[in-house]
């Protein structure tokens, strides 16, 4: 890895610095003082969690490039990406090695215990290809609807139901990467694997946010495995700028890459795993070994929708079902398109409050129709047939007559045209967590965006040969039908992939085909909003896409409203709150990655590419 362990592996201090103009009160959440998870936390949307705590912010800013980036949320890792590129390597090799290395050094947020959705492109104009390749977790084949109901049929307290085996779904990110790696990759399975296996022998020094992460949560520690990691004799996380090495997981990542993915999903790997979920001595879960030897990682066909800004048209791409993502972002644009305020710009730094309202009664209405229509395709069927009914722009401009000066509070689910009335009953407000994303584009014109997940911070909290199992299945809904007996889409049913937010997002010129933009970000259901505003400003507003990851977060799903606490004006909260809203400041922890083409004279590749200063992520790139 060349300078790998002697350039990055030293911790940087993270500078309390202001952002843009108008951003000047923008302070951090304390982190040290963050308070613990309690086991029966609200999760219900009136009380929103958060996915992972607030940590310091970090001044960013655009980095440009002309063959190349990697955007990712770690220094460590998007080096790593950068050495696969140098070396001749795809987009796909370089997300792989990035992947690898993610879960070693931000393991609260990914791993090889989890899953991933990964769009990608490949070839210009008339070639062009976009893929989705699904890696998203499943549940047990011996899982039913009643997983998270307790004995009386309520259902468990949420981190009740998240620590232990119970929520373990089979781990997908391995297989998804090895099939996106058959098709697209450049070099050998093995070079992909060395980064990480060097960082794993030799150590990586613990990042703030890392021990920030570890400070607050109340769980980890209760698992042998992960305390004898994680953590000092006393109990207390290892300090910043501890030296981790992580033996177990280089000996799990040698063996994948020179046996494939085997290695992981079959033999004593898998029974260790398999072993973990079921013998958890308070919530053993479903989970076995035929479930992680049967698991296949998914290609489907990419949602792409029309979006146009003045006189020209974008074509954006995301992830269908079981993402709810390029829906929900397709709808709030679309309505947008027939909102008031439309797409009212920022004056010097400040959202519009008529504008914030319009986007949160978009908002309101898009995730009313994702609670009532969005799961798992192989078991749930779209309205109408196509996915795109919902996107339709007859159903959005009707829709939108419903966006007024008064909240919406709680919107109805509509009837997409041609559609019949569903079956199913609404899902309910539920927590949603995790993630990480990666940004990718190559010298070969191939381009990727992939967000990565093992649910809540830690997961399930289960530790097994150095790496942490996810908590996906409580992405399902806990209560599998309303009071009338309706089943809800996205209940918990045996071999089924649970509803994400996940929004991995590329934009295309519709007349040339030509990519302009590559982004994502984690979140939980948060995700849709933080990728949402990131592509309004860079399309709508011709901000730089460090500018548009800069903007105060915010967003709606019923009521409350949530804003990123400290970014807005008391008149502005005051203006919402007046129009009937519950306001509600949070941290909003987003981690965008941005990647926009930039056309320059001289230059037929030039990029500028930005990452969330409320991570510590870093672009890249030749």
């Amino acid at each position: 890895m060349k300078n790998h362990l002697r350039t990055f592996a030293v911790v940087k201090s993270i500078s309390l610095l202001g952002l843009v103009a108008g951003c000047a009160n923008w302070q951090p959440a304390a982190t040290a003082h963050a308070p613990a998870i309690h086991a029966n936390s609200a999760m219900a949307a009136t009380s929103p969690l958060q996915p992972e705590i607030a940590s310091a912010i970090s001044r960013k800013t655009d980095v440009r490039t002309q063959q190349s980036a990697v955007a990712s949320a770690n220094p460590l890792a998007s080096q790593a990406g950068l050495e696969i590129l140098q070396a001749g390597g795809s987009a796909v090799d370089a997300a792989i090695a990035v992947q690898m290395v993610l879960g070693l050094v931000e393991p609260q947020s990914s791993g090889m215990g989890g899953g991933a959705f990964l769009l990608h492109s490949h070839g210009a104009g008339s070639t062009r290809r976009i893929q989705a390749f699904d890696g998203r977790e499943t549940a047990p084949a011996l899982a039913d609807e009643s997983l998270f109901l307790n004995a009386q049929g309520k259902p468990l307290p949420f981190f009740e139901a998240v620590v232990g085996g119970r929520s373990v779904g089979t781990p997908g990110v391995l297989k998804m990467l090895a099939m996106a790696h058959q098709q697209h990759g450049k070099l050998p399975w093995p070079q992909l694997f060395e980064p990480a296996i060097q960082l794993a022998k030799n150590g990586f020094a613990i990042s703030p946010r890392l021990h920030a992460s570890l400070l607050a949560d109340a769980y980890l520690k209760l698992d042998s495995s992960a305390r004898a990691y994680f953590y000092q004799a006393d109990g207390a996380p290892h300090p910043m700028g501890h030296v981790l090495r992580n033996p177990e997981l280089a000996d799990v990542l040698q063996r994948i890459a020179k046996e494939g993915v085997n290695a992981f999903y079959k033999g004593d790997v898998a029974q260790a795993i398999v072993d973990k979920v079921q013998q958890h001595p308070q919530n053993p879960g479903r989970l076995s070994t035929q479930d992680l030897a049967q698991y296949q990682a998914k290609e489907r066909e990419a949602l792409c929708f029309d979006h146009a800004v003045r006189t020209r048209v974008f074509e954006i791409c995301g992830f269908p079902p079981p993402s709810s993502g390029a829906v929900a972002m397709g709808q709030i644009l679309g309505l947008l398109q027939h909102a008031p305020t439309s797409f009212r710009a920022p004056v010097e730094g400040a959202l519009d409050a008529d504008w914030l309202h319009d986007y949160a009664q978009a908002s309101r209405l898009a995730f009313a129709d994702r609670a009532q229509y969005v799961a798992d395709p192989d078991f749930v069927a779209a309205p109408a047939g196509d996915w795109r009914s919902l996107l339709d722009p007859a159903y959005l401009k009707l829709r939108a007559q419903l966006i007024g000066p008064i909240s919406l509070q709680q919107a109805p689910a509509g009837i997409p045209l041609r559609a019949q009335k569903s079956a199913y009953a609404p899902m309910p407000d539920q927590a949603e967590f995790g993630t990480s994303h990666i940004s990718i584009v190559d010298a070969y014109g191939n381009a990727l965006a992939m967000t990565t997940t093992i649910e809540n911070a830690f997961g399930a909290r289960q530790m097994v040969r150095g790496f942490l199992l996810n908590n996906e299945l409580t992405d399902f809904s806990f209560v599998p039908r309303d009071a009338q007996g309706r089943p809800i889409a996205n209940r918990v049913q045996a071999n089924k992939r649970p509803r994400s937010s996940m929004s991995p997002t590329l934009v295309f010129d519709k007349t040339s085909g030509e990519l302009l933009m590559s982004t994502g970000s984690p979140g939980g259901d948060m995700i849709i909003h933080f990728t949402t505003k990131t592509l309004i400003g860079v399309l709508h507003w011709g901000m730089t896409p460090q500018q548009a990851i800069d903007l105060p977060n915010f967003g709606a799903w019923g009521d409350p409203m949530v804003v990123e606490e400290k970014r807005f004006s008391a008149d502005t909260l005051q203006s919402l709150r007046a129009r009937g809203a519950e306001v509600r400041e949070l941290a909003l922890t987003s981690g965008i990655q941005a990647i926009v083409k930039q056309p320059m004279v001289g230059h037929s590749n030039n990029w500028i590419s930005g990452t969330d200063p409320r991570r510590e992520g870093e672009v890249l790139g030749q």
